[in-house]
């Protein structure tokens, strides 16, 4: 039995050397655009665009703030005792410690540790002093160039306000707890300065974050509140409530 003799391929090597080149320029064109992004948004902030999760990427934010974060906050807020906050005193900030210290033993201050945590494109000196950044603004939702040279554009902010906490059971706490609670990574947010300032003492039923940010900052609360026994007033719960209907 005989065989048709087998047809040369349609393709020969000048279309190889075209579809080679085309692949080769859709390369190179991918690595322009990732590098774009790393110029424009630092390399976190260019990963986050390409996984989804950059509010500039067009996706919104991801992490604590979803329907699973939240139905656990919800569980969590209902542990959560409501009592009226006790008088302020004879409160002080030096109650919860002097300054940033370095409770994690990494060399470097809290204030420098939560800058590189939530700035993009971080620069920073040999001591770990943050020297520029940029900061997608949790609280207002703004985009902010961070340099040394005014480093009160961005504060730190803590979610749950010492003062309030003080109030709210942490008079109570030895100094040791009150340090570590000033410096908790969870309780410690990269934020626009004049927001914080405006924020001051108030707690989620007096104050709260842009609407894009408000189901994770109450998440954020909660947890902060619950782990170390903190109790939350009546007005604070119905805002935090209101907050966490937001992530649905």
């Amino acid at each position: 039995m005989s065989r048709s003799p087998r047809r040369p391929s349609a393709r020969g090597p000048r279309d190889r050397r075209r579809t080679g080149a085309y692949i080769t320029i859709v390369a190179a064109l991918a690595i322009v655009a990732f590098v774009v992004l790393v110029i424009d948004h630092g390399l976190t902030g260019a990963l986050r665009v390409l996984t989804g999760q950059d509010p500039e990427g067009g996706q919104g934010t991801a992490g604590p703030g979803t329907s699973a974060d939240a139905e656990q906050a919800e569980r969590l807020l209902a542990e959560v005792p409501v009592e009226d906050p006790r008088p302020r005193g004879d409160y002080e900030r030096d109650e919860f410690g002097s300054s940033w210290v370095d409770t994690d033993g990494n060399g470097c201050s809290t204030r420098n540790d939560i800058l590189s945590r939530d700035l993009d494109r971080v620069r920073a000196a040999d001591d770990c002093k943050v020297t520029e950044g940029v900061l997608d603004d949790p609280y207002t939702g703004e985009r902010l160039e961070f340099t040394s040279e005014d480093p009160q554009a961005v504060q730190i902010d803590h979610v749950v306000p010492l003062s309030l906490a003080w109030r709210m059971g942490a008079s109570e706490w030895d100094r040791d707890t009150r340090v570590e609670f000033a410096n908790d990574p969870d309780n410690l947010l990269a934020s626009d300065g004049p927001a914080n300032m405006s924020k001051g003492d108030a707690g989620p039923g007096e104050w709260q974050p842009y609407e894009g940010f408000r189901c994770e900052y109450a998440v954020a609360y909660v947890e902060v509140v619950h782990r170390y026994g903190l109790a939350v007033s009546a007005e604070d719960r119905e805002g935090l409530d209101a907050m966490l209907a937001t992530c649905s």
